[in-house]
Parts: structure tokens; C-alpha cells; sequence
């Protein structure tokens, strides 16, 4: 790191005129990015995504689509059979007030099963082509124009007096979110406010704004990259979000390391380049294996065979390497010519040589001094709960919404409990689109009869026959969401044939997950093995790296499980969002949450521990270096970890569902980890494993070329300063 701070100072004009034309650049490719970034989230190669895209692309709507279920209950006395007529002129009037939309009901197909047992309830699907506001069929849950009231005031005065129509459904049933979209720019403003107020707590002077720089600098040059892929390969518009996010908290974090260790040096009476220097050479190793363990995360998603998540990863991979360039070329620069000028406004009182700088903080020395007295109580106690919520994780449903943990009051529930006093099957309200290239009576014929379905429905007119196929919708008897009804999906598709193609919602989330998660697994020893050669050479132990691992996998498991309590059983959803709980999580989410936080967390790791590393080199006393590790690095990581929360859950409070599930994992898992993890339980573990933290024998250090370390025995107590004066503090 000396030889690259060398070689950015000596040409340190150049270096900031190309900052400034990177910057210029990135300006103007950033809109040429933006209109080259896909919208569409296709997950080609997955049967159930390719037969809903042709469904959609055949008849207008239906295959992912979620229909509306208008429900009608007759006055008493009254039956459907002999009001038929009737009931079809109103479907055909919510025909006719939603253009392409594909509609059926008792009245098109005769089938009895469209009626309930009373025999005055009955129900119909209704298709959009495309919605009251424009938009097209599909869309996330809840997030699509809601059409009950165009449908129920279509039908309305159609129908006999005193019938009552309700419309149901998932997105009827789900919660009330706003489909307007993220609005980015207000997510982010918040996001530098946030960065702004805590670095202006940290360094008190202008040096604050220095970060905010870098970051900024960081993510316009990241377009240019952008820009550069969408040429070679589809990019989809999640990088619009996730990388000024990203940069906003990634850039931050490794310029704030590399600042407070300038500072820190200055305190120690170092001026000018040579600040710089030995700041790059502490810190700098730490940014540089911060955001390789970053990409190292990030490759989960580059490499699962889901477009929008490979969009996701490579944004976050190029954030990372973008950050680490701009922190360690132009921001060295930055220290050396105008570092001490932005000090000034720190008044007398705090001028150099740093005085606070000089020593660690005394509130996270003392912190850490009672983590390494409590180490064993507080490592069983943190990593008890961590577990417990690991356990939790293991109940994780990445399905679809289920009714009953969805609305329990409103026109849709009041649909949803209608037909259920009429004993309609429950998996009614969520139907699958089967696509058919040969006969449609033969194909409804091996359907029918299988075990879990309740009815299927194939009416012979164009809205469902076109160019040779025929559009069948098969009604499970339990909500596809449970695994009654994914059960049911399977069965269909085990019985068709090569002119049958199952579609709908479930089946391809059930396609979803076995291509994303099957190889998992495989895709997480590869990781871990990466990761711990990596620490292993920067750390030279055998210990850390492995400590390091294990750590991370709890905190992503516990933070699976926060979001099993928050998102499944709804504990403090309603008060913390404003919104009520599905009862699942998306499929995608577990994924994403994953591939972040490894990366993030291991930043925050690495940070801690490569100070850790230092400290024990110079006294030679594990507890020491770990007092010292978290007193020196506590406040950065607090203050990185603040930066990242308040951005995602800024990001959490966006209107759409999904943004806010993934969001608030997110934040989530940053409290979780910046919290339980680094504040206790790593200052604890490496407490009590001692002098084996350090232990890299020769027979490893030789691949990792590096030298070996074979540390001796702990000393038994360990001078600490805890003032100003140079008192000092024995630990047991």
C-alpha cells in the first residue's frame, strides 16, 4: 500500500485532474445508463416463466397474473341457475369497461363448481389485458391498480336489486401500497443527510465532506462502468437503486477508515506525506480486502441464472471495486494537499496534534474491557440469541401470500368470506393458467380427475383459443401459496404432456427457487473457501478467517429469522412500517439479504480485525489487541453501520412491497450485525480463544506467502490506558 501511496502523491495533479474528468464523464454517462437499463424481470429457461410469457404474449394477460375474483350473492330465494343470463350480461359489462380483458363465470361455462352450495353464490375470474391506469398485466403483490371498484360498479346495475357483489383475490386481499415506484433520489438525499450529520459527529470539521466526496465520485464513475455493460449484457433498473446506495455507504465506510487513520497518525505527530503513508499502509490493506470480501459475496448473485439478481450482484461488484479505486488513489491526494487546511474549523481547543485521535475512544475501550471480563457470559448469551433466531430461520416460507394472513376486514375479505360460507374451495381465489398447443377437451380431461384440483375451466371462445392454442385455467382446491396447493401445481405438471404447459404465479415460484437455491449450497462452500484464504493471508492465522465465516453465516441466519418474526408472524409490522404482514417472504429476498450483508458484514469484520491483528503484533497479548482493536475501530464501524441503516430504511419505506421487504432485511441485518455481532460477540470469541487466534504455521503460510506466526504464551495481565494522563487499567 506505501508503494501505491507513492506513486498517487507523486503525480497527484494528474491523479485529481482525471478524478475531475472521471467525474464529468460519469455525469453524462449516468443518463445514457439510466435509458439502457432493462425493466423487465425475466427469468428465462424456467418452463413456468417461458410458458407465462407466451400466455401473456398470445392472449394479453393472465400467466404471472393474479385475477380478481368477483364474488355475487344473490338475494334469498334467488339461484344461480336461474339467473344465468343475468350473471353473464354483468360479466360481460366488466368486459366491456376493461378492453382485453379475459373473463369467465357460471354463465360462459355451466360449470356448477362456480357456484357455492346455497346455491345464490357465485364467482367469476377477470383477467385484466391491461389496467384502468394503463399499465399492463402483472406486477408485484398489491402493487397493481386495484379494479373492484370498476368491476363491482360494471356489475352492479346489471344484477337483480339486493345483490351484493364483493371482489377478492390476492391483490384485493393484499396490503395497501401505493404503485408508484421507488423514488431514488429522496431515498438517497436521505441517505447523505444521514452520512452528512454522522461524519460531522465524527471528525467535527469540514473533513467530513470528504467521504460524501468520495462516494459521490464513486458512484458517477460506476455508471461509466454501467454504461460499458449494458453494451455486452442486459442490466435491469434494480442498479439505479442499489449502487448509489451501495456507494453511499461502501464509499463512506473505507474513506472513513482511511481518514480517521490519517488522523490518527497526525495525533502521533506525523506530518504531511508521511501521514498519508502510514495511513494507506494500516488502513488501506483493510479497504483492499474489505471490498475483495465484498465481491467475494456479490458473486453469489453474478452467478445464479436469474437475470435481475446477476443485474443486482454485478451493480454491487462494481460499486465495491469503483470505491476501493477512488479511496485509495484520490483520496490520499485529498489528505495530503487540503487534509490539515479542513482541520482548522476544529478550534483551538481540538487542533493538532489530535489529542483524541492520539488514544482510542475511551467509551469502546471501556466497552471492550468488559466484553473480555464477560466474554464467556456475553458470547453464550449473544450467540444464544442469534441462534434462537437462527432456528426461527428454518421456518422461512418463500411462497406465495396465503389468504388468511392477508386483509382480515375490508371488501375483498368480505368477498373471501362469502365464498367460504358457501363452501367454495379456498384455492379458487388463486388459479393457474395451463397454455395447450393440442386438443383442449383432452388436456381439461387429464386435469380434472387429478387429486387437488377443483375445477377447470376452457371456454370456447377467442378471449381463450387463438393462433392454435387454447388457454386453460385450472382452480386448485387449497391456495397455491400452501404446500397442499404447490402439490396440486405439480401433479398437473407431471400429467401433461408435451402440448401442456403449466404457468401462473406458483409454479414459476416454485421454478424460482429450485433453480436459485439448488446449487446454494455448492455456491456457499465456494464462498466460504474463497473468503478464508483471503483473511487467512490477510490476518496470517488459520483461526480468524474460520471465526469469521461462522459468524457471518449466524448473523445471516439471524437475520432471516428477524425477518420470519417481522414479515411472517407480523411481529411490529404494522408499527415500525405502517403496513400488515404477508405471512411469506419473497423467494428472491433471502438471496439478496445473503449476498449484501456477507459482503457488508465482512467489511465491518475485516475492519475490527485487521486492527486487532496490529495491536497484537506490537504488544504481543491478544486481550489487549482486542480492547485496543475495538477501541480504535468501534466508533467507525457504529458510524459506518448508522449511515447504512438509515439508508435501507429510508429504502423500507418506499410504497412498493417487495422494496420494502428486501430494504428492511437489510437494515435489519446491519443492526444485527453491527450490534450483537461486532459490538459483542467478536471481541468475545476472540477474547477466549487467545493466543490460537494468531496461530499460522509454516506448512500454511508457504501457499499464502506470507510469514508463519507462532505466537507464545498470553501474558497474564495487560496494561490499557484508559485517560489522558496515561493511567492505566490491568485486565484479568
Amino acid at each position: 500500500m506505501q508503494r501505491l501511496s507513492f506513486f498517487v502523491l507523486r503525480r497527484g495533479r494528474t491523479v485529481m485532474v482525471l478524478a475531475v474528468l472521471a467525474f464529468l464523464a460519469g455525469l453524462a454517462a449516468t443518463p445514457l445508463a439510466v435509458q439502457r437499463l432493462s425493466e423487465e424481470y425475466a427469468h428465462p429457461g424456467m418452463p413456468a416463466f417461458d410458458a407465462n410469457r407466451e400466455i401473456v404474449r398470445i392472449y394479453g394477460n393472465g400467466g404471472h397474473q393474479r385475477p380478481f375474483v368477483p364474488v355475487v350473492v344473490l338475494p334469498g330465494g334467488m339461484r344461480a341457475q336461474e339467473h344465468r343470463e343475468v350473471i353473464g350480461q354483468a360479466f360481460a359489462a366488466v368486459a366491456e369497461r376493461l378492453p382485453g380483458a379475459r373473463v369467465v363465470s357460471y354463465a360462459g361455462t355451466g360449470d356448477p363448481r362456480l357456484v357455492g352450495a346455497d346455491g345464490r353464490t357465485t364467482f367469476g375470474l377477470v383477467f385484466p389485458g391491461t389496467y384502468s391506469d394503463g399499465s399492463p398485466p402483472g406486477g408485484g403483490l398489491g402493487e397493481v391498480p386495484d379494479e373492484s371498484p370498476v368491476i363491482e360498479a360494471a356489475m352492479t346495475p346489471v344484477l337483480p336489486p339486493g345483490s351484493v357483489v364483493h371482489v377478492t383475490g390476492l391483490d384485493a386481499l393484499a396490503p395497501s401500497v401505493d404503485a408508484g415506484g421507488v423514488d431514488v433520489p429522496a431515498k438517497i438525499g436521505i441517505g447523505v443527510a444521514a452520512a452528512v450529520a454522522v461524519l460531522l459527529v465524527v471528525f467535527r470539521s469540514a473533513l467530513a465532506f470528504v467521504p460524501i466526496l468520495v462516494s459521490v465520485l464513486a458512484t458517477f464513475v460506476s455508471f461509466i462502468v454501467i454504461l460499458l455493460l449494458t453494451l455486452v449484457t442486459t442490466v435491469h433498473d434494480v442498479a439505479l437503486t442499489t449502487m448509489p446506495l451501495l456507494g453511499l455507504g461502501i464509499a463512506v465506510d473505507y474513506s472513513l477508515l482511511l481518514v480517521a487513520r490519517w488522523r490518527e497518525e497526525q495525533a502521533n505527530g506525523h506530518r504531511g506525506e508521511e501521514a498519508v503513508h502510514r495511513a494507506m499502509r494500516g488502513a488501506g490493506r483493510a479497504v483492499l480486502f474489505s471490498g475483495a470480501a465484498v465481491a467475494t459475496g456479490l458473486v453469489t448473485m453474478v452467478v445464479l441464472p436469474v437475470p435481475f439478481l446477476r443485474s443486482l450482484g454485478l451493480a454491487g461488484m462494481v460499486i465495491a471495486a469503483v470505491s476501493v479505486a477512488v479511496t485509495l488513489t484520490v483520496l490520499p491526494v485529498l489528505l495530503a494537499l487540503t487534509g490539515r487546511r479542513l482541520e482548522r474549523g476544529r478550534g483551538a481547543a481540538a487542533a493538532p496534534p489530535y489529542h483524541r485521535e492520539a488514544r482510542a475512544g475511551r467509551a469502546w475501550s471501556s466497552w471492550a474491557r468488559g466484553v473480555v471480563r464477560l466474554r464467556r457470559p456475553a458470547a453464550l448469551l449473544t450467540g444464544g440469541l442469534l441462534v434462537a433466531l437462527s432456528a426461527v430461520a428454518l421456518e422461512v416460507d418463500l411462497g406465495l401470500p396465503e389468504s388468511g394472513h392477508l386483509r382480515a376486514s375490508g371488501p375483498g375479505h368480505e368477498g373471501l368470506a362469502a365464498l367460504r360460507r358457501a363452501d367454495v374451495p379456498a384455492g379458487s381465489i388463486t388459479p393457474f393458467d395451463v397454455l395447450v398447443t393440442g386438443d383442449p377437451a383432452r388436456a381439461v380431461a387429464k386435469i380434472e380427475g387429478l387429486e387437488g384440483v377443483s375445477a377447470v375451466l376452457a371456454p370456447d371462445d377467442p378471449s381463450w383459443r387463438r393462433g392454435g392454442t387454447a388457454v386453460v385455467t385450472v382452480l386448485p382446491v387449497a391456495e397455491s401459496g400452501t404446500d397442499t396447493g404447490q402439490e396440486t401445481v405439480t401433479r398437473v405438471r407431471q400429467a401433461a404432456g408435451a402440448e401442456i404447459r403449466v404457468g401462473g404465479a406458483a409454479a414459476q415460484s416454485m421454478d424460482f427457487r429450485e433453480h436459485a437455491y439448488g446449487a446454494l449450497p455448492w455456491m456457499l462452500a465456494l464462498i466460504a473457501l474463497v473468503t478464508f484464504v483471503m483473511l487467512a493471508r490477510a490476518f496470517r492465522s488459520l483461526l480468524l478467517p474460520l471465526k469469521a465465516i461462522v459468524l457471518n453465516l449466524l448473523s445471516l441466519g439471524a437475520v432471516v429469522g428477524a425477518m420470519v418474526l417481522l414479515w411472517q408472524y407480523g411481529w411490529g409490522t404494522r408499527e415500525l412500517l405502517g403496513i400488515q404482514p404477508t405471512g411469506s417472504i419473497g423467494e428472491f429476498v433471502p438471496l439478496t439479504i445473503f449476498a449484501f450483508l456477507y459482503g457488508l458484514s465482512m467489511d465491518y469484520e475485516v475492519f475490527i480485525l485487521a486492527r486487532m491483528r496490529e495491536e497484537y503484533d506490537r504488544s504481543g497479548d491478544t486481550r489487549h489487541a482486542v480492547v485496543e482493536g475495538v477501541g480504535r475501530t468501534g466508533r467507525l464501524v457504529t458510524s459506518a453501520a448508522l449511515i447504512l441503516f438509515v439508508s435501507f430504511a429510508a429504502l423500507a419505506m418506499t410504497p412498493e412491497l417487495d422494496v420494502k421487504v428486501f430494504a428492511s432485511g437489510l437494515a435489519l441485518g446491519i443492526l444485527l450485525d453491527a450490534t450483537l455481532i461486532r459490538g459483542v460477540l467478536v471481541p468475545a470469541v476472540v477474547a477466549m480463544m487467545g493466543r490460537w487466534n494468531w496461530w499460522l504455521p509454516a506448512w500454511a503460510a508457504r501457499p499464502l506467502r506470507v510469514e508463519p506466526s507462532l505466537p507464545g504464551k498470553e501474558a497474564a495481565h495487560v496494561p490499557v490506558p484508559t485517560s489522558r494522563e496515561g493511567k492505566s487499567e490491568q485486565i484479568a
